[in-house]
């Protein structure tokens, strides 16, 4: 009598699968939307995309670093998702092209596989829904600290990328947005990490957490991106984050030109009294600040009657000119002009010794 056939025993999820369904699962609502570029996403060893005819692909690759990005004890973890993706996806507006997919690699450390990266997800996932992305891939591994690698890919019609190296001299220059204000509350972060309480400052805790929120929950001017790209307006344009003066010297070393911006036309973030009072200058922090994510552009003399003061709310600043040469020129209220060296956000800068 032939023994009885062994049961099929279900394959064990290894630890790496239930993360990485645990990740799909929080994006599976995004995911879900019928797009036939998509054709295979998360789940497999790789996604598979399938361009439309008469569009380019965008793609940019973005790290958040634990102790050099972000300071994961003075943030909430939905933050920390929410901004990560959100700065990745800037790259590409900044191109006037609409994100669509990306790929998340984290590196894990001991202790955030539970709660905590659920709340880094739920702020990931709130970003994916105001920007409209869906996750379709990535990697998962442990590491001493945390590590958030993210590829955004999105699309625009073929020829119409906007580049940094356009720009050329009597162009105009401007900006969208106030200047400094995440920076003013990377401020006030890092004086609280430091363990000096919003009321030593004169802040109310409402007014810290508007104060706050450019830092931790920035917006991106997607749209505003896509709408230049569309009319064609801007001959160079680039995101603001990394300050002005160091984005503004990208713009002008990739087109081969200097630049001369006003400092009383800057749209400076507003800087409550107390701050002040303490030495928080706004002029300051809207040059070298960075992280305000918004768009830095050119356009030709001839068409800077087409560009409008705001755009859904936004404002928009005609701050200065691009003109020949190679050098950048700070302008005061008296006339007086001064060098602009980039002095924003470089990871490779040297530090000063304490």
């Amino acid at each position: 009598m032939p023994a009885p056939p062994r049961p099929v025993r279900r394959a064990t999820a290894t630890a790496e699968t239930r993360l990485i369904e645990r990740i799909a699962r929080r994006f599976a609502r995004a995911a879900a939307a019928s797009d036939r570029s998509l054709v295979l996403g998360v789940g497999d060893d790789a996604a598979i995309l399938r361009p439309r005819s008469g569009e380019d692909w965008v793609i940019s690759a973005d790290f958040s670093l634990e102790g050099v990005h972000f300071l994961s004890a003075a943030l909430p973890p939905q933050a920390i998702g929410f901004h990560a993706l959100a700065r990745a996806a800037s790259d590409l507006g900044a191109m006037g092209a609409r994100p669509e997919f990306f790929l998340l690699s984290l590196a894990l450390p001991p202790g955030r596989d539970g709660r905590w990266l659920d709340r880094m997800l739920e702020g990931m996932a709130r970003a994916a829904g105001a920007l409209r992305l869906r996750l379709v891939g990535g990697d998962t591994t442990r590491s001493p600290k945390l590590v958030l690698a993210i590829t955004v890919l999105g699309r625009i019609a073929r020829g119409r990328a906007l580049r940094r190296d356009g720009a050329r001299p009597s162009d105009a220059l401007y900006v969208s947005g106030r200047l400094g204000a995440a920076a003013l509350g990377l401020t006030l972060i890092l004086g609280r990490a430091r363990r000096r309480p919003s009321r030593s400052r004169g802040l109310g805790k409402s007014q810290e957490r508007r104060l706050l929120r450019p830092q931790l929950y920035p917006s991106i001017p997607l749209d505003l991106g896509i709408h230049l790209a569309e009319r064609r307006l801007p001959s160079a344009m680039i995101d603001l984050s990394d300050g002005l003066s160091s984005d503004l010297a990208r713009l002008a070393r990739s087109s081969g030109v200097g630049a001369r911006i006003y400092l009383d036309r800057l749209p400076l973030a507003r800087v409550p009294a107390s701050l002040a009072r303490l030495g928080i200058d706004p002029l300051e922090l809207a040059l070298h600040g960075g992280e305000d994510y918004g768009l830095l552009f050119s356009v030709p003399a001839s068409r800077a009657a087409e560009v409008p003061s705001s755009f859904r709310g936004t404002p928009i600043t005609h701050i200065g000119e691009i003109v020949p040469g190679r050098r950048l020129l700070a302008v005061d209220i008296a006339g007086r002009a001064r060098p602009l060296a980039p002095a924003g956000w470089d990871p490779f800068r040297p530090r000063r010794r304490k």
